[in-house]
């Protein structure tokens, strides 16, 4: 029914689920390891209105992740060159957040947590351009595929985009 490839994208996309729900629902307000990363914690926000669904923000980096890379589906070997430019732009976006959220960071959630969630995104950043850039030197393989794939969108359904600021 389903090939080795989908299965395995399939339990990597649900495995996505751990790192949401650790970002956005294991404390009540922002903290270091739960520092409701804005792909989560806006459509929770949202969601809230409506008959308090927001725990069901944590399914979207699985969602994205699938519709990101169907070709893994498929069992496809060779990275995107989408992916090497979302990755790109990612990163240009996120060290602007930390410019222009900076101060509101340090006044609402102080200067630990600030330096603490940029500290770890300036590390998974790195780890991540490491891995795209070796993935690329070593050759195409679905397992390196999926995995960088799965710790890319880890980091966006963790940490990435962090809040900064006053809560609703």
């Amino acid at each position: 029914m389903f090939s080795r490839s989908s299965s395995l994208t399939l339990i990597a996309s649900l495995l996505l689920l751990i790192p949401a729900a650790t970002g956005l629902l294991t404390s009540g307000v922002p903290r270091a390891y739960c520092p409701f990363p804005i792909l989560t914690v806006l459509p929770a926000f949202v969601l809230a209105s409506w008959h308090h669904l927001e725990k069901l923000a944590i399914t979207l980096p699985s969602l994205l992740f699938l519709a990101w890379s169907p070709g893994l589906m498929r069992g496809q070997v060779v990275v995107p060159k989408r992916s090497y430019c979302l990755l790109a732009v990612l990163t240009v976006l996120s060290v602007f957040y930390f410019v222009t959220g900076w101060r509101l960071g340090v006044e609402y959630e102080g200067i630990e947590y600030t330096r603490a969630v940029c500290f770890i995104n300036i590390i998974s950043v790195a780890f991540l351009a490491a891995a795209f850039v070796r993935v690329r030197n070593i050759g195409p393989s679905f397992r390196s595929n999926l995995l960088l794939h799965w710790a890319l969108f880890a980091w966006l359904a963790w940490y990435a985009f962090p809040y900064l600021g006053e809560l609703p």
